[in-house]
């Protein structure tokens, strides 16, 4: 492709389905609507690691969590392998990162040649809970998440304020400066990731008494499984939600969507007053999703399509409009497609280490069988989890647990599980081997649980690290 600028803008716990173009009844979101009708939208887009931390190092290296071993938000990223971001810098491109990045620390060479307003990890260290997965203790402060809901202000509605008007700033001085090699910034928002408090114009959007209660709403109507039951036993935040506060809390939820859509429609308002439309692709994406009450999770940490799921949307002069695509793809695609844009070549190391494939072949049509990874090794997980997409299947792997299977052709709402229907042992076989033709799930699973210990040695022993305060959400910057 030719060589162009690119704008890429991410959300934090942006669920796929929550977003007009991806098919939501009542969500307003015209800006992200917009692109997708201007440009391609990856119907089947995942996360890598449906937690924030081994998903952005997934994102930044385009590399799988079992390659870059930052499994968990306790081991953030170093800047220790590089990623696209090092890739266009070393060319001498100008790789700007406006927001959160959730890396280690700005001291670290993180590939940008400027961070502005960076939100990394607390202390350099993160939440070192997270190692804790063989005897997990008890998560507190789980009462927090109901009791901030509803309309009003909040730290990350400010700071992601300050990031558009910093994105916006940016683009204006840009188009003052002589032309020069293709630039590429990094807008990266922090909201719709709880608390879920929304701005009052944004909440008012949605009457908590007109929405529907999730999917499996009821416990008994839930899928069980062993792995997903001890989870939901550590992190049982549904404890604290009655229907009306589930149904506010998903007002408010759908009321930041629409916040961060606004401010994407300011950024976007600004790239086309600098002049550089014409001459810059947008990506839009976010990190993973979010439950938000389905089957009794809340937050991110499954893999059923509300947590894993993500939207993915390529848009430009030269993308195909109104295009929709379902080859599943995942963020590890970004690392080759952002490459490209800006008019580079993969090394030949790269051509061999990154699984990914370039977003715009495709669309062309490449590939159209491929299979999708992603994997947890974090809180709340007992063992390493591994979930295949590939075709109409999604395939979970737990380690020394059942498998499942749905089929999201016939059953989009993943109500039932096939994994241990005898009919469907081959699909099982074939996804298996799908997984195996990644990575041995057994030895990452040990890599993790070996790392993990290491880490918590490092940081003085489990003693030490249950007397850290917790961390239900990492702060914004002041």
């Amino acid at each position: 492709m030719k060589a162009s600028n690119t704008l890429f803008i991410l959300s934090d716990e942006h669920s796929r389905e929550t977003s007009g173009c991806y098919g939501h009844p009542i969500v307003q979101t015209p800006n992200i609507d917009r692109l997708a009708a201007e440009g391609t939208l990856f119907e089947n887009a995942y996360t890598n690691c449906p937690i924030c931390i081994p998903a952005r190092a997934s994102l930044q290296t385009g590399r799988y969590v079992h390659q870059t071993r930052n499994w968990c938000n306790g081991n953030p990223y170093t800047g220790d392998i590089d990623g696209w971001a090092h890739h266009l810098k070393s060319a001498r491109h100008k790789v700007v990162s406006i927001g959160k990045l959730h890396f280690r620390s700005t001291d670290d060479d993180n590939g940008f040649t400027e961070e502005i307003i960076p939100l990394h990890v607390v202390d350099g260290i993160g939440d070192l809970l997270g190692c804790l997965r063989k005897d997990p203790p008890e998560r507190d402060c789980l009462h927090l998440m109901a009791e901030n809901i509803g309309s009003g202000d909040s730290s990350y509605q400010e700071y992601d304020r300050r990031i558009a008007e910093a994105a916006c700033n940016w683009l204006k001085e840009k188009s003052k400066e002589a032309p020069e090699k293709p630039w590429t910034l990094f807008v990266s928002f922090v909201c719709p990731h709880f608390p879920l408090i929304a701005p009052e114009a944004f909440f008012r959007l949605y009457d908590p008494g007109k929405i529907s209660l999730p999917k499996a709403y009821q416990q008994a109507d839930a899928i069980h499984h062993p792995a997903l039951e001890q989870m939901h036993s550590y992190m049982n935040y549904d404890q604290y939600f009655d229907e009306e506060k589930t149904r506010i809390a998903i007002a408010s939820y759908y009321g930041l969507v629409s916040f961060i859509d606004h401010l994407i429609g300011n950024v976007l308002d600004a790239l086309e007053a600098s002049g550089f439309a014409q001459n810059t692709r947008i990506v839009y994406s976010s990190d993973h999703g979010d439950n938000l009450g389905a089957r009794g999770f809340w937050g991110k940490s499954t893999f059923f399509e509300e947590s894993v799921g993500i939207p993915l949307i390529l848009s430009g002069p030269d993308i195909d409009k109104g295009k929709r695509v379902k080859t599943p793809v995942s963020l590890v695609d970004l690392a080759p497609t952002l490459i490209d844009f800006n008019g580079e070549n993969l090394s030949e190391s790269e051509k061999s280490e990154l699984p990914g494939s370039n977003l715009t072949r495709i669309a062309a049509g490449d590939s159209p069988d491929r299979a999708v990874l992603s994997e947890y090794h974090a809180i709340g997980s007992t063992t390493g989890t591994f979930m295949i997409r590939y075709l109409n299947w999604k395939y979970i792997h737990y380690v020394g647990y059942p498998c499942q299977l749905f089929d999201l052709e016939s059953d989009p709402q993943e109500l039932n599980d096939l994994g241990l229907n005898p009919e469907f042992k081959d699909i099982v076989d074939l996804c298996h081997t799908k997984l195996l033709e990644i990575c041995n799930p057994e030895a990452v699973n040990s890599q993790a649980f070996e790392d993990q210990a290491n880490r918590i040695a490092e940081q003085g022993g489990p003693e030490t690290i249950l007397k850290r305060e917790s961390i239900p959400f990492t702060p914004a910057p002041v």
